[in-house]
């Protein structure tokens, strides 16, 4: 029986939890920090020999936890949807999660511990690094770079050849025509750079 931890008893993780039944995962255990009735890390991190996914869409906890999880020798499942499509060109790294319906094109690199949420299209050449969150229904045109722990959101568009800075956060469906900087927050239609994060 495949056993995997989903780090995360969120709404969030009961998605991912839908992908890993769909990968094949049938023993699926939540596991949260949090006081509720679900155990937490300590009570599993002897039991390294499970994997675990990330059910946590906060950029920064998940960085976190992934570096810990790291330490403490966990394998980091990596996600994917069977109705999505991607390139065999594409890659892929770990502990990655990719929803329902995400194309990701040819010569794409996706970073460790990305989500790629639903009906997300990432386009030719783009490179997504470590721990981006791409909201669901974000189109990124063709080389398009998202820089580690920057958040994209919901229904928001990226023209070709854009750079979007690391930890930044670009609002609900914005419309980005221009690079944006490092620990931005930005939104609108043109995308405006409204504040430092």
């Amino acid at each position: 029986m495949k056993e995997l931890y989903i780090y995360g008893a969120s709404g969030h993780g009961l998605v991912v939890a839908d992908i890993a039944k769909d990968n094949g995962y049938e023993n699926i255990i939540f596991i949260d920090d949090g006081e509720n009735e679900y155990p937490t890390f300590e009570d599993i991190k002897s039991s390294n020999n499970i994997p675990i996914a990330f059910g946590i869409g906060n950029n920064n906890i998940r960085a976190k936890l992934f570096k810990k999880l790291k330490e403490e020798g966990f394998k980091l499942a990596t996600l994917i949807h069977s109705s999505s499509i991607i390139s065999s060109s594409a890659c892929i790294e770990e502990g990655t999660v990719v929803m329902a319906n995400v194309v990701i094109n040819a010569n794409s690199t996706i970073g460790k511990a990305v989500i790629l949420n639903s009906s997300s299209v990432i386009e030719h050449e783009c490179n997504i690094e470590d721990f981006v969150h791409i909201s669901p229904n974000v189109a990124l045109a063709g080389n398009v770079n998202i820089k580690e722990l920057t958040h994209i959101g919901i229904g928001s568009c990226v023209i070709q050849g854009l750079t979007v800075g690391k930890n930044s956060l670009i609002g609900a469906g914005s419309v980005v025509v221009k690079n944006i900087k490092d620990n931005i927050k930005a939104y609108g239609n043109p995308c405006c750079e409204v504040e430092e994060l």
